[in-house]
């Protein structure tokens, strides 16, 4: 481990947006940061965290969606590495799998018990619908990339978070209107929105949202 990394410097991450349901009785799963948290403390989020370097190493069952891919070249050089990304952070921090069969000949260390039950993470379900880098001067950094999945793509029971590490608690299914009362950090806001819209049938613009806070000027834009 290196403890003399600067903890502060802009890092890429990749978080899930679970649905179970649809229209206006979807729901989506959230989970409470812990209140010694030095990122977002005491906030609901949705599963995920930091881009691992071996997340690059990790063949895909099937891959993302083409379009999705060259949004997500738009600012990284492995996209697909997001995608592991993501179902890695969904399956540490809750327990639950986007995989499909399949045998990995070496798994990294980090993905072993996921190959144990068989499966091999698979990120065909995933939408990237956002993208938001957090402001200068926060504890910790992150250019996220946040990915609509829905649940009927988990292998396994969708109540059972036995497996998940504690990096979350309160781990829960929440319809996406009651999700917006919850104590959530704004950009979350901002994604449940615009997932909000685009579950309940409104048409969505073919581009994502970026919100830019890599300087001292946010800006607003859309990846075309």
């Amino acid at each position: 481990m290196n403890t003399s990394a600067d903890k502060t410097a802009l890092r890429d991450a990749a978080s899930v947006l679970l649905i179970r349901g649809t229209g206006a009785d979807a729901q989506v799963l959230m989970g409470q940061r812990g209140s010694k948290a030095a990122f977002m403390p005491e906030k609901f989020v949705f599963p995920g965290g930091a881009v691992d370097a071996t997340d690059r190493e990790v063949a895909l069952a099937r891959p993302l969606a083409q379009s999705c891919l060259a949004r997500l070249s738009q600012g990284h050089d492995a996209p697909q590495a997001l995608a592991v990304a993501a179902i890695r952070e969904l399956w540490e921090e809750t327990g639950l799998m986007l995989g499909c069969a399949g045998t990995w000949p070496d798994p990294p260390a980090e993905w072993q018990g996921f190959a144990e039950q068989g499966l091999v993470p698979d990120a065909h379900g995933l939408r990237y619908i956002f993208r938001a880098i957090t402001p200068p001067g926060r504890p910790r950094r992150f250019d996220a990339r946040f990915f609509l999945a829905h649940a009927d793509a988990v292998i396994g029971d969708l109540d059972d978070f036995s497996a998940a590490c504690d990096e979350l608690s309160h781990l829960h299914w929440v319809s996406l209107r009651e999700a917006r009362r919850l104590n959530l950090p704004f950009i979350t806001e901002v994604v449940l929105a615009e997932a909000q819209a685009h579950i309940e049938g409104e048409e969505m613009a073919d581009s994502v949202p970026f919100f830019d806070n890599s300087t001292e000027v946010s800006t607003f834009r859309r990846i075309a």
